[in-house]
């Protein structure tokens, strides 16, 4: 079977790597899903979307002798993005739940702290790292106010 550019196969995952996973295409010949083709949303690990021998649909992005590029984003549904203003009409694009790690968890989701709260918290440690760094600065001076002339 011949594999051409812009062409949709089903494959079944060979290996996953750091970089991508590998898929086995009909007639034996193996291609590579890069991770930033592997879905919609950030891909930090590739196994969070992918296991070995599932089985795919992939589009060929480009055949250079025997490395044949492959992806599955391009054949996911794009939802149409909405001009509103409403905001709770925009789809939320999700990620897989590892994405956010145990703090995300333990500060209960989204809603643990306000917006307020952050930029607050926010402006007192920059003002504190300010502050010190005046500090170290102007001890390097001399102190404040005394100049030294060459």
């Amino acid at each position: 079977m011949s594999i051409e550019v812009g062409s949709i196969l089903e494959g079944t995952v060979t290996g996953i790597t750091n970089f991508g996973a590998f898929v086995e295409l009909p007639g034996g010949k193996v291609g590579l899903v890069h991770i930033s083709e592997v879905a919609d949303v950030y891909v930090k690990n590739v196994k969070d979307f992918l296991k070995e021998r599932d089985k795919v649909k992939v589009k060929v992005l480009t055949v250079d002798g025997n490395k044949i590029g492959l992806s599955i984003k391009q054949l996911q549904e794009k939802k149409p993005m909405r001009s509103s203003s409403n905001p709770s009409s925009v789809p939320f694009k999700s990620a897989p739940r590892k994405a956010f790690g145990n703090d995300f968890r333990r500060q209960g989701g989204f809603g643990a702290a306000s917006f307020e709260d952050k930029l607050s918290k926010f402006l007192k440690d920059s003002d504190e790292k300010l502050t010190d760094l005046r500090k170290k600065t102007d001890s390097k001076r001399g102190g404040r106010g005394s100049r030294h002339y060459e």
